[in-house]
């Protein structure tokens, strides 16, 4: 089921840019880590995310997916998300102090909170979520300098990118009525764009355009087979 959630029903109604400053410092979240508990399966991982803990932890991408991360259905598609454990559910990347075990090279769900994305006219802007933090005294800090991203409009312009093709996927999963077309497509997602190691020597960005020149080819296969 797609998600439908009005804007000014879960923000302070406003609408950011890298250089804007919003009142999401969290004072290094200081005795808490609620957010990283009983998120259940919405942290959900893009294939730059990945490839960050895969070279990270010096694990591959299917022993993250055994051991660390679980799939899951995300508005029709199969993603990867952070696995969470134990009675509390705590992530599975936070340590005994209730600290981040990964901060330096953290999912990009978790370096926007409490900051959300925003699509439209195909890029996005960031907004400010007003119920997912319990933290009150938040004090303002730059977008760019919140989110921690190197490279950051090559960065953005990759989350746009994958945004709009998983919305492409999505019309085709909605649409068609062929399981083993679904089943392909969904596992197609998963083996090219996340299992497959993306190569350590190369530039990531290149990496994954070639990848998605390829399978927005096949996409348009897909949907002309409908």
């Amino acid at each position: 089921m797609r998600r439908e959630v009005a804007l000014e029903e879960i923000s302070d109604g406003k609408l950011y840019g890298l250089n804007d400053m919003v009142k999401a410092d969290c004072h290094d979240c200081k005795d808490c880590f609620d957010c990283c508990t009983g998120m259940g399966d919405t942290v959900i991982l893009d294939p730059l995310d990945v490839h960050r803990l895969s070279v990270n932890l010096k694990k591959m991408p299917d022993k993250l997916l055994e051991e660390d991360l679980e799939l899951g259905v995300a508005d029709g598609n199969i993603l990867p998300h952070l696995r969470m454990s134990g009675k509390e559910e705590r992530c599975v990347f936070l340590n005994g102090e209730g600290r981040c075990s990964i901060h330096s090279f953290r999912p990009g769900i978790c370096r926007l909170f409490p900051l959300g994305r925003y699509y439209e006219d195909n890029g996005f802007r960031y907004f400010l979520q007003i119920h997912e933090c319990r933290k009150k005294n938040r004090s303002k800090v730059k977008v760019k300098k919140w989110i921690d991203t190197p490279d950051v409009k090559r960065y953005e312009q990759f989350v746009t990118d994958w945004h709009y093709y998983l919305k492409d996927v999505q019309e085709i999963l909605y649409q068609s009525e062929d399981t083993q077309l679904i089943k392909n497509l969904n596992l197609y997602v998963i083996n090219r764009f996340y299992l497959k190691p993306y190569e350590t020597a190369r530039d990531f960005y290149e990496q994954f355009y070639e990848r998605m020149e390829e399978a927005r080819g096949l996409l348009s296969l897909s949907d002309d087979s409908k």
